[in-house]
């Protein structure tokens, strides 16, 4: 058995075939439910081309809007559980970029899938609308993290 930690890696997931965006290539990804690509494809292509028929118009402008909308969700800060003496603090600690990207990329497919539209594809393209105006369940979601951060900031100290 070896004495040092192996290095890992991180697998490159490419880009999709439309947008030529990783971003887009790994919310497909998580979308994605039993192994069906195609389906999780027309989904969030679905949604991306009615981003761009609100936005007024063509992909590049769709993708720009879901980009706007994905920083809007990104979180800078998160609370973690740390036991201190008995007690467990929730204290608020940075977050690292790949980890922020994929929070962001969870609240959205599951603030997305808890509405009541009539399917995925409208679902995704209201939540995308609405967090690019700033509002919505993964706005939502960002917030509340953010105000137990604020909350437990007389903890950050137990933080190292």
């Amino acid at each position: 058995m070896p004495r040092r930690k192996k290095k890992s890696f991180k697998r490159d997931i490419g880009v999709d075939p439309i947008y030529q965006s990783g971003l887009v290539q790994k919310v497909i990804n998580v979308v994605m439910k039993g192994g069906k690509k195609n389906v999780a494809r027309n989904i969030v292509y679905g949604a991306l081309d009615k981003l761009a028929k609100k936005a007024g118009g063509d992909k590049d402008k769709a993708l720009e809007y879901f980009l706007k909308a994905f920083e809007k969700v990104v979180p800078m800060v998160e609370v973690r559980p740390r036991r201190v003496g008995g007690s467990v603090y929730q204290i608020p600690t940075e977050v690292r970029k790949d980890r922020a990207q994929a929070l962001a990329i969870r609240w959205i497919i599951n603030a997305a899938s808890a509405r009541s539209d009539k399917n995925m594809v409208t679902r995704l393209a209201h939540e995308l609308f609405d967090a690019h105006e700033g509002r919505g369940g993964a706005i939502k979601k960002k917030m509340d993290i953010y105000r137990m951060a604020e909350v437990n900031r007389a903890f950050s100290h137990h933080a190292w």
